[in-house]
């Protein structure tokens, strides 16, 4: 699975004019799975977010984590982020987990956040959703978890 995060001043999506999720100050991560992931790479994927520490301490430093803040969480689906574009000049999507499993591999992880974090929010996944947010940095980073190799 894959996680671009974003540390966010705020961030929301709207869907149809209607705003779905929004969060102040935390994470905003758009989230992808790929073919052959399971609720393990999943639940790996959120440990590392929720304990990535991207907010500053008292001296400075990257030493926080959105759970250390108490940031908002808001999760983005986001099947793009699986896109090979090794060749040619029109992303393959090949990549990307099925749409049904797709979407389930998202509900488990926004539930399983829950269960963890006390704030978080999420997009919709398969709508066309537009995305707002203020960067705060900017503070950007691709975390991926993949599957075991199989023989």
């Amino acid at each position: 699975m894959i996680a671009l995060l974003q540390r966010v001043l705020e961030a929301k999506v709207t869907v149809e004019g209607e705003t779905v999720g929004a969060i102040g100050k935390g994470l905003m991560v758009l989230v992808c799975a790929e073919r052959n992931d399971s609720e393990r790479e999943a639940d790996a994927l959120l440990a590392k977010l929720l304990s990535y520490r991207v907010f500053a301490d008292d001296a400075g430093k990257m030493n926080r984590s959105v759970v250390d803040t108490q940031g908002g969480l808001l999760l983005v689906p986001q099947f793009t982020l699986a896109a090979d574009t090794q060749s040619g000049t029109r992303p393959s999507f090949t990549p990307a987990a099925a749409a049904d499993e797709g979407r389930r591999l998202f509900d488990f992880f926004a539930g399983r956040a829950r269960a963890k974090h006390s704030c978080v929010e999420t997009g919709r996944f398969g709508a066309h959703m537009q995305v707002s947010l203020t960067n705060d940095g900017p503070v950007t980073f691709w975390l991926q978890i993949k599957p075991p190799a199989v023989s």
